[in-house]
């Protein structure tokens, strides 16, 4: 069995990408909180293609300079994890957020990682070193700053212990 991972720039998203998360979307999502939310085009991506050869897996990478009480901070992202679902339970996702965090931490700015996620994937990330920040996020939006309430934020130390607590303010669009 073989599993490709490739890491391409955020820009590149085109047909394959756009069917992935076509067929990954549920009537769940399609009510969820975040929903009318906007959100930040990842900088990179990183796409794991089944041993079919068809798109499995994806998982965007974002680099930010955000502040975190006042202070500025050089931040790594992880969003739009997503999995077609007949390819679910076989460690996909796993092995994306695997390549991502590595990738961050390659990176010379990112001094910690940041992602956002509904409480059924609670156990996922922290099975994986992420914790929860449970200080006050703000993001922006069109209609303007916004206190970032419709996921839980959840760290992960990368060149520098990850805050849990303090205001974190993402300088721009959620991921």
């Amino acid at each position: 069995m073989s599993i490709e991972i490739e890491i391409v720039n955020g820009g590149q998203s085109g047909p394959p990408i756009e069917r992935l998360f076509a067929q990954s979307s549920t009537e769940e999502e399609a009510n969820a909180a975040w929903r009318h939310i906007k959100w930040a085009d990842p900088d990179l991506r990183v796409l794991i293609d089944a041993p079919e050869g068809e798109l499995a897996c994806h998982t965007g990478i974002f680099f930010r300079t955000a502040t975190w009480n006042g202070q500025k901070v050089h931040i790594g992202g992880i969003g739009q994890v997503t999995t077609r679902p007949e390819c679910r339970r076989r460690g996909y996702a796993s092995i994306a957020l695997e390549a991502a965090v590595h990738t961050m931490r390659d990176h010379d700015a990112a001094q910690f990682a940041l992602l956002f996620c509904e409480p059924h994937n609670f156990e996922f990330y922290q099975s994986r070193g992420w914790h929860a920040f449970t200080g006050a996020v703000y993001a922006e939006q069109p209609q303007g700053r916004i206190r970032f309430e419709v996921m839980a934020p959840m760290v992960l130390d990368l060149k520098r212990r990850a805050p849990t607590l303090g205001t974190l303010d993402l300088c721009g669009l959620p991921w």
